[in-house]
Parts: structure tokens; C-alpha cells; sequence
């Protein structure tokens, strides 16, 4: 079966198609970066509007490189995430599939980045224990099967993602944040700042990074007082990196030893976190390529066509802010 994938979460309008024979045969993905530098951050209204003019031309332009004329099913993502950008791919993808009459399958945004090192050409087997840094969210998954999954421990305050952004804003890298902190951190010393490793000492596994940004606003603040911003900036980075990435290892073997499991998926996060738990972690560790960490079209077909058992003809449009992941079935028991 041909499954079409739409991502519209957020900022990202991204189109995919998955042959449950031949696997990813084709995506397009397009960033409102831009849209949203000049307002520091995104503006829902904005995305939906982007999402509306793009996502068409899009699903044309893939069918049309792929040498196809339709889908057999379509998978949408139907939360979590902005109401109204979610709205845009799961309206047109309604209206797809009653056109094409074919099944339409809501999908959940993040079991498409649990799913995404299986695009690779090594996947991991059930069960694991995933860390999703991506975006908005921080948490520690352990995953049995396919929709049999238990939040282990999530943020409690800001995701990393954030933290990584308001760090970048205080020390003025522009948007989007992250990935300005990320490079300019490769020009400093991370051991330059004393900063704090939250909660890597208590019972659990939730994260939180309110105290680890209170501590560099504080920092920058000394900076900036003494006049050596400037000259100081890449440590701030490079010691803020190192304090995050030591507390997201440290929660992560924490509950891989709790599992007794020898398998981790990292979906999301900087270089140095893939470096650091792949020389720390006695076991293996699978990452989806970079281009599969972000927000993309290719995971949401995937999960689509794991998810194909059951699914049904149009009937209501599904958007969720918010969705736990725990509530999620394996679509080989609820069609049971």
C-alpha cells in the first residue's frame, strides 16, 4: 500500500510517501524559518496561514516525482501541537480521502519520532527505551511494542529544546536559538561556567531546565556588568551545552538500568548528546538521521503504515494540543 504522510504540527510543512513494499519513495519538506525569525519565535497564525498555501502544492509535487496519481491511505498528525496548523493537514487530508475514498489515519507527533529510526537501514527491535528531545518535548519513553508505550519521565518546566532557545536569546544568536547555541558552543570551553546538572541526583526520571537557564540568565547578567559579553559568549554556550547534555545522559542511563534494557532511541538533540551516551551506554544506541529529528513528513507515513490495520474512511477531523502518549493502543489489539 502507497500511505501519503502530512506534518503540520508547527513551523514545518513536510510531505512523504511510504510503500509498505519498497519504504520511503518520496518527501518534500518546507521550514517557515524565515516567517518567524523577525518575531523571535512562532506565531501560530502565521504557521496555519504557511501551512495553508504550501501543503497542496506540495502532496502534487511528491505524487507528481513519485509517478503517482494518489495514496491508498493518508496518515496525518493529529497532535500534539498548534490547534490551528493541526487543523490545515488534517482538513485537507479529510478531504483527500473522501475524494479518493480511501482510509485516512490520525497520528500521534510523537510516536512518528519514536518510529523514526526504523526509516534507517539498521531499526531497532521492541522493546527500548527512547529519549525524545525534539521541539517542545523532553521525556523518556519505554517502548514494548507498537502503541504499547509508558512515559517514564518527562519536563517538568521547559523542554531542552527551550531551554536551548531562551539561552540562545539571552546571549542575542537570533532565531531559531538552538542551533546558533549549538555552533557557537563548538568555539568555547564548557567547563568555563560552574552551572548546575538539575535533578540528576533524585528519585525518577523527570527532567528540568528553569533552574539551568536561571543560572546562565545570571551568568550573562555578570557578564554583561563587567563588560566581557563579548569575549565570554562561547563559554557561556559551551558550558550551558555541557550541563544539559550531562543531565539528559544521566536520567537516561538512570532509566535504562531501571529497564534492563539494552536498547536506546534518540530522537532529537545535539551532536554532543549522541557522542556522549553512544561512549557511555553499554549496549546500542539508534538515532534517526538528522534530517528525521526535526518535524518531517516521512515519520508520519511510517507510523501511518504501521497503523493501516483498522483504519477507516473520513469521518471526523481529529486536532489535540495535547495527547499523552500513553494513550495509545496497538492498532493489532483495538481492531481485535
Amino acid at each position: 500500500m502507497l500511505i501519503l504522510g502530512l506534518e503540520t504540527s508547527c513551523d514545518e510543512t513536510g510531505v512523504a510517501l511510504f510503500d509498505t513494499e519498497e519504504g520511503l519513495i518520496g518527501e518534500l519538506l518546507h521550514s517557515q524559518v524565515d516567517l518567524h525569525a523577525v518575531y523571535g519565535g512562532v506565531v501560530p497564525e502565521i504557521a496555519s496561514r504557511d501551512h495553508l498555501r504550501c501543503l497542496l502544492p506540495l502532496i502534487q509535487q511528491v505524487l507528481s516525482e513519485s509517478g503517482c496519481k494518489k495514496a491508498d491511505a493518508i496518515a496525518y498528525t493529529a497532535g500534539p501541537g498548534l490547534v490551528g496548523a493541526l487543523m490545515v493537514g488534517a482538513g485537507l487530508a479529510n478531504g483527500l480521502g473522501l475524494a479518493w475514498n480511501c482510509p485516512v489515519i490520525p497520528v500521534h507527533h510523537m510516536e512518528g519520532h519514536l518510529l523514526a529510526p526504523m526509516l534507517e537501514d539498521d531499526p531497532p527491535e521492541f522493546p527500548f527505551l527512547a529519549l525524545l528531545v525534539s521541539g517542545g518535548h523532553t521525556m523518556l519513553v519505554w517502548v514494548e511494542s507498537l502503541g504499547n508505550y509508558q512515559v517514564l519521565g518527562t519536563t517538568l518546566d521547559d523542554a531542552v529544546g527551550e531551554a536551548f532557545d531562551k539561552t540562545a536569546k539571552l546571549l542575542d544568536l537570533g532565531y531559531p536559538g538552538g542551533p546558533a547555541l549549538a555552533r557557537l558552543a563548538q568555539e568555547g570551553c564548557e567547563n568555563a561556567c560552574a552551572l548546575p546538572r538539575p535533578m540528576i541526583h533524585r528519585d525518577g526520571f523527570d527532567f528540568s531546565f528553569s533552574g539551568l537557564k536561571t543560572a546562565v540568565m545570571l551568568k550573562v547578567r555578570e557578564a554583561i556588568a563587567a563588560n566581557v559579553l563579548d569575549s565570554t559568549r562561547a563559554d557561556i554556550a559551551a558550558s550551558f551545552q555541557r550541563a544539559a547534555v550531562d543531565t539528559l545522559v544521566a536520567r537516561t542511563l538512570k532509566a535504562a538500568a531501571h529497564q534492563g534494557v539494552d536498547r536506546i532511541v534518540v530522537a532529537g538533540g545535539v551532536g554532543l548528546l549522541r557522542a556522549e551516551l553512544t561512549a557511555k551506554f553499554d549496549g546500542s544506541v539508534y538515532y534517526p538521521r538528522p534530517a528525521y529529528c526535526t518535524d518531517n513528513g516521512a515519520m508520519i507515513a511510517l507510523a501511518g503504515a504501521l497503523r493501516i490495520n483498522g483504519a477507516e474512511k473520513p469521518q471526523t477531523i481529529q486536532a489535540r494540543a495535547r495527547w499523552s502518549l500513553d494513550t495509545l493502543r496497538n492498532p493489532e489489539v483495538t481492531s481485535a
